[in-house]
């Protein structure tokens, strides 16, 4: 059989070319290009610039507008927004030297996050728990209510409750959780007894965070509920975040008191596990996305969530598996997970 290809000529013609004719001749094209390796050097710099701060965000001050904090709460964000338009510089730039710098922050992120990107659920365990923000605005409070009850949690931890939407949540929680207690602004229902009820003193001047004993077909649990002040990102100020510090210093004090064994927190900590002003509260207790969740679990903002904030955290309990649940009425997502308390389950 006749070829069915052919080449270009020296005359000019034409023909279909064979198969990688255009690959060889981009290739050719960029060995006789001189500048492939001069040109991209300052979208290199900034490759590196990257990787470095990813890589020594704990060395970044936060004695200027807690900058360290800021960037350790959208610490993903840096190489899933930075890296991609880096690489569209350095392609349009037509520029090796580009590309090959490329490979660090690529390696640096994969290192930080590559763990949170596989799916680390798994089955059994024998406590179901749940934590949720319903913002004080919340145009549903009953609505939001039953859709967390229907996630299934044995111990459901609200925060932001505004004194005036107590009863509603009340009503619509009571056919699922028999035992509930509320502490200021935050509460905790369960459908096991509760005792050793009490405010935790976060240093703020009224109550945004308590402690329980949930008393468990496996045995005593001692659960957490906490609420963070706020952040904010101020042009003059930067992130303003050293109430919400003092806070988590004193909830991580109150856990290193705590005397049983197997502690459960949860809440809207207004922090990622990323970040150093949780350091009294993270250096001693799991985060349950982290150790069994799948990906990141953003869990804020709920139209758009681009941080974890609102967390379940254990200490002598195993987390089986951890989830985010659907958006309700407010601007939080409620986060939900399986833990293993009993060590025959």
């Amino acid at each position: 059989m006749a070829q069915a290809y052919m080449t270009e000529t020296g005359s000019g013609g034409t023909g279909p070319r064979r198969p990688g004719f255009r690959l060889r001749r981009l290739v050719q094209r960029l060995r006789g290009d001189r500048g492939i390796w001069r040109r991209g050097i300052v979208t290199a710099a900034l490759a590196l610039l990257l990787a470095l701060v990813m890589l020594l965000h704990a060395q970044i001050p936060n004695a200027v507008g807690n900058l360290g904090s800021l960037s350790e709460t959208f610490l993903p964000w840096l190489g899933v927004v930075g890296i991609p338009l880096l690489l569209i510089l350095a392609l349009v730039r037509k520029s090796a030297t580009a590309l090959i710098a490329m490979v660090v922050p690529v390696t640096v992120w994969l290192n930080l996050f590559g763990g949170l990107l596989g799916d680390k659920t798994g089955s059994g365990g024998d406590l179901t728990v749940a934590t949720h923000n319903v913002n004080a605005e919340n145009p549903d409070p009953s609505g939001t209510a039953r859709d967390v009850a229907a996630s299934g949690a044995d111990v459901l931890a609200l925060e932001e409750l505004k004194a005036s939407e107590v009863p509603v949540y009340e009503r619509a929680l009571a056919p699922v959780y028999k035992y509930h207690s509320v502490q200021g602004t935050v509460g905790l229902w369960s459908k096991y007894p509760l005792g050793g009820v009490k405010a935790v003193d976060i240093k703020l001047g009224w109550t945004r965070a308590m402690r329980a004993t949930v008393d468990t077909p496996q045995g005593q649990i001692a659960v957490y509920v906490a609420h963070m002040p706020s952040v904010r990102v101020k042009l003059a100020a930067g992130f303003t975040a050293r109430q919400r510090d003092t806070s988590a210093d004193a909830l991580g004090e109150a856990i290193v008191h705590e005397q049983l064994d197997k502690v459960i927190l949860l809440g809207d900590l207004n922090g990622t596990m990323n970040d150093r002003a949780l350091n009294e509260v993270t250096s001693q207790m799991r985060s349950t996305q982290g150790a069994a969740g799948s990906g990141f679990g953003f869990s804020w903002p709920a139209s758009f969530p681009m941080a974890r904030i609102d967390q379940i955290m254990v200490r002598g309990v195993e987390p089986m598996s951890s989830w985010t649940l659907p958006r309700t009425g407010s601007d939080h997502l409620p986060v939900a997970a399986r833990v293993k308390v009993g060590t025959g389950s």
